[in-house]
């Protein structure tokens, strides 16, 4: 069957199209509404028969822009400010200018739950659109949770309700409410939004890509949307390790460059971390999440100039209208794409999206620019690339340096469609191996919905010594996601895997481990160690939680990808600085060459400066060293 993987980013929308053996792939500009976009690209294709697979962005953007419905949250009497009090913990310890976001729910739309018929009079004063339950004790006994909710169903049939023993089952009380008050928030839209994708496409099945890295049926992330907050990003990901995987390596960094942002995650041996510490928006959304650090900067980011009289780069970005000055759209500030082109880094003929360039309308815009600074249009051009990747490289740095990982033992895979212009730049500034550029990589996050496995989680809090696990219980736990997975999938689980949250006795925080029978202290002693640096020798090893996940085939696998076959045609030309400008598709596998060099295809450019090295591996993989 023809597999269909649309990833939606906030410049362009991916497609990635499996048929026969070969993968086709395009861009358009990313529209309003979302849905738009994808419903008339796949009609202008008329596929037959055809699997759909999503990566969206529509629960992140509600979250972060407020649009998300009227929320109200019911929960025990005295806790109705929980949401608002929160943790200690600060984002930033030592600055105290930083403020939190107010709560998802105003003060008045926080009821204290005494009987249910006060609170269903309350929730009729206050005019709900979306309702959110969570009891401090639903973590260990969930039944007043669900006896409310079979009530609040009977009494408000058509507003969609959110249960923190459902959303978020793990001990904490504020993490657990928070994120039953964020699915609850984002809950009318989100489901609204797949209903009408869904209807509107034509698949035999619609599936979407979660935070975690898996794929459930649209019908089912309805009722769980605050697992959607890293839809597109994880699909890069999910990639990224098939290939890393393909090609026997024990750990990469990613580097997902689009339009509006940066996207990097580190995947070791064990292959991809999922935990469930999320922050979006200042906000905890405790979730089965890939460990993503997100920054404000891609090709669209905007140059600026601050109240001190220096240069900015981003967070705010041009998006697909106006755009960069120069796609002749209507846009005047400069950004980085317009940096790029005006050094000659990208053609102006035949880029992603069909659109063409207008150089000349890129200069006009940092020659402007330029005059406010003091500098000349290549000097500002140079220094917004080297402002951005400054950005960039410290979220490189989060994810390996902060976290005890030595760079240098990895590769960087850069892709999205700006990805290959600036890889290089940052792998060496962090002594990184090499970087590679995967086929397909101008969409390669639509790529990873194709390849990732249907997948189900579950989670029960286990607060034990890791002495006292019982094992006929874990084997309950392992029955139990193994049924919920042929509930929603029809068929049964390939394979189950359970995962420990453990930690040392009265820590606050815990670490996500494979769970071994009988080994679970070596085995967290040993993660410890590794991450920290030190272990606690005679402190006892307690496990928190449980997490086990049932998961599928997935529909591609990375030995089944073959030449890439583009939508667009392009053809070999040479840029005015001189730099020698190739298809990509005319590279083939052997191949070696030496920068500088543009190789350009219809998705993305790679930028090889002088001084590196390219050679096309035998699965079209771009490998550069230096």
């Amino acid at each position: 069957m023809r597999l269909v993987g649309v990833d939606v980013g906030g410049t362009f929308t991916d497609f990635a199209i499996f048929d026969d053996g070969v993968i086709r792939s395009f861009k358009v500009p990313t529209s309003q509404p979302q849905s738009q976009a994808i419903i008339e690209a796949v009609e202008a294709f008329r596929p037959d028969e055809f699997a759909f697979v999503h990566g969206t962005t529509a629960a992140t953007n509600s979250l972060l822009e407020l649009t998300g419905a009227r929320t109200v949250l019911v929960t025990d009497v005295g806790f109705e400010d929980l949401v608002e009090i929160g943790r200690q913990k600060r984002v930033s310890l030592y600055d105290l200018s930083v403020d939190r976001p107010p709560p998802l729910v105003s003060s008045e739309s926080r009821v204290g739950h005494t009987d249910q018929a006060s609170t269903i009079r309350r929730l009729r004063e206050l005019c709900a659109e979306s309702i959110a339950i969570s009891f401090l004790g639903s973590f260990a006994d969930s039944s007043e949770e669900t006896e409310l909710l079979d009530a609040l169903t009977k009494a408000f049939p058509d507003i969609p309700i959110s249960i923190g023993s459902k959303v978020s089952p793990g001990f904490r009380e504020y993490e657990r409410t928070e994120t039953t008050v964020i699915n609850a928030y984002l809950a009318p839209s989100v489901a609204t939004y797949l209903s009408l994708l869904g209807s509107s496409v034509g698949a035999s099945s619609s599936h979407v890509m979660t935070s975690s890295g898996g794929l459930v049926p649209f019908g089912s992330a309805a009722a769980l949307v605050g697992e959607l907050t890293l839809s597109g990003p994880a699909g890069g990901v999910v990639a990224s390790d098939a290939l890393r995987r393909s090609h026997g390596l024990d750990s990469v960094i990613t580097f997902d460059m689009g339009g509006t942002s940066t996207d990097v995650s580190r995947i070791g041996p064990e292959g991809i971390e999922v935990g469930s510490d999320q922050i979006i928006g200042g906000r905890v959304n405790r979730v089965p999440s890939i460990a993503i650090h997100t920054v404000g900067a891609g090709g669209g980011s905007i140059a600026w100039v601050d109240t001190g009289g220096a240069l900015r780069v981003g967070p705010r970005s041009a998006g697909a209208e106006p755009g960069p000055a120069a796609y002749g759209l209507g846009g005047v500030e400069p950004t980085v794409t317009d940096a790029n082109l005006h050094l000659g880094y990208i053609p102006e003929a035949g880029i992603a999206g069909g659109l063409t360039l207008e150089r000349a309308m890129a200069s006009a815009v940092l020659r402007d620019l330029g005059r406010r600074l003091g500098l000349s249009t290549d000097e500002v051009a140079t220094g917004i690339l080297q402002i951005v990747d400054a950005h960039m490289e410290r979220a490189l740095r989060k994810v390996s340096i902060e976290e005890g990982f030595d760079p240098s033992a990895s590769s960087l895979v850069a892709y999205g469609g700006a990805g290959g212009l600036h890889a290089t730049r940052l792998a060496r500034n962090l002594n990184m191996r090499s970087v590679l550029i995967p086929p397909h990589t101008g969409v390669f996050s639509a790529l990873g919905l194709l390849m990732a496995s249907p997948r189900v989680e579950m989670l029960e809090t286990q607060l034990r010594s890791a002495d006292l696990v019982d094992a006929s219980q874990v084997a309950a736990i392992r029955m139990s996601v193994g049924d919920r997975f042929r509930g929603v999938f029809g068929r049964d689980a390939d394979d189950v895997l359970l995962f420990a949250d453990a930690r040392y006795q009265s820590q606050s925080h815990e670490l996500a481990i494979p769970y071994r029978e009988g080994r679970l202290s070596e085995d967290f002693e040993i993660e410890h160690e590794l991450r920290f640096g030190f272990r606690l020798d005679g402190v006892p090893v307690e496990m928190v939680n449980l997490r086990s996940v049932a998961s599928g085939t997935p529909d591609l696998t990375w030995s089944e990808l073959q030449e890439p076959e583009s939508m667009d045609q392009l053809t070999d030309e040479s840029l005015s600085g001189g730099t020698d400008v190739v298809a990509r598709k005319s590279l083939a596998p052997g191949f070696e060459v030496d920068g500088p060099l543009l190789i350009v295809d219809a998705t993305a450019t790679v930028l090889l400066n002088s001084g590196e090295h390219l050679e096309v591996l035998t699965d079209s993989t771009l490998e550069i060293t230096w």
